[in-house]
């Protein structure tokens, strides 16, 4: 059997009020021989406080759930950061669910644990959620948040980089810089918003600047640094390609070290710039080029919005930066 506050109670002859004041670190109702006799006899008994139990009591969570995507990159490190930074001081705890990658089954799990742990809300880090799982989140009464995912044509709230944007300003930098062959490398076009829109970036700065994008310049991936290997497999030792955006910091990785594997120096053969732009790119050789994201601030933001419902705005962009480094070169 749990040991409970009655069986506290009884065993140091001070009332249940009394027991709950001192467990839950009340002051002034009690002297300090009365909260070292409550206590020892709570370790003596192995009483656990009982959190839910609690909750439903004062209605009230300290609990914050982040739902990841499990894709193969470090895209979530600095959102979790930014979270953590802002819960703690509202003594708001951080519980870190994994929902898979474009799982249905994961997803469904990891809301079920949240709906079950009856928490202040949620956070949903580049999760897609299926239809059926989106309903079940909703009809939860929860109030919840995506980060880092645009969700294209649908009424739901979100805090995102623009995807569009992201696949236009690489390619314009490329573009800027001289280079016309310029592939994209390593997104999920397919099934994914954020790759969708990337591409449609992509493909609107060449057309703008007059050149017609070729099929065989975009390789499929899932945002991995393998999947930088194969698309730079793809395009070949000998590709006419003279420069590359790749999906993640990983991918570009993947595409530079490939590349060398062929002889191909970057940036002197090959220009490589990185989506996502974390301290990734800049413990490799060359220093790859980003198009950076913030993600430190959509977690903050986040939090925000999830602790001011006066203040919500259900669509918030945050900024992208070009970080240049050393891996492009001019074309003369």
């Amino acid at each position: 059997m749990v040991a409970t506050i009655k069986d506290i109670a009884q065993k140091t002859g001070v009332s249940a009020a009394t027991v709950s004041r001192v467990l839950t670190n009340k002051e002034g109702f009690f002297g300090d021989k009365t909260a070292k006799k409550v206590r020892d006899a709570a370790k003596e008994l192995g009483y656990r406080k009982n959190t839910s139990a609690m909750e439903l009591v004062t209605k009230k969570s300290n609990d914050l759930a982040v739902i990841v995507n499990a894709t193969k990159t470090n895209f979530s490190n600095a959102i979790i950061d930014g979270i953590q930074e802002m819960a703690f001081p509202q003594n708001l705890n951080v519980i870190i669910l994994y929902a898979g990658d474009e799982d249905s089954e994961r997803q469904r799990r990891a809301i079920n644990t949240v709906v079950e742990r009856s928490v202040m809300g949620v956070l949903l880090l580049s999760v897609d959620l299926a239809p059926k799982n989106l309903e079940l989140l909703q009809s939860a009464n929860i109030p919840f948040c995506f980060l880092s995912i645009s969700l294209d044509g649908r009424n739901l709230p979100f805090i995102s980089s623009d995807d569009y944007q992201i696949g236009y300003q690489a390619t314009k930098y490329l573009l800027d810089r001289g280079h016309t062959k310029i592939g994209l490398a390593g997104l999920e076009f397919e099934r994914t918003i954020t790759g969708v829109l990337r591409l449609k970036g992509y493909h609107q700065a060449l057309l703008d600047a007059g050149v017609e994008p070729k099929s065989e310049w975009t390789s499929l991936g899932d945002y991995s640094y393998e999947a930088g290997q194969k698309s730079m497999t793809d395009y070949g030792a000998k590709t006419e390609l003279t420069a590359v955006v790749c999906g993640s910091d990983w991918v570009a990785i993947g595409v530079m070290n490939q590349a060398r594997s062929f002889g191909l120096a970057v940036p002197d053969d090959l220009s490589i710039v990185a989506i996502d732009g974390t301290n990734l790119c800049e413990i490799v050789q060359p220093q790859l080029t980003s198009v950076t994201q913030s993600f430190y601030d959509m977690g903050v933001a986040g939090v925000n919005w999830l602790l001011d419902s006066k203040k919500r705005v259900d669509q918030k962009i945050t900024p992208i930066t070009i970080n240049e480094r050393e891996s492009v070169r001019m074309i003369r």
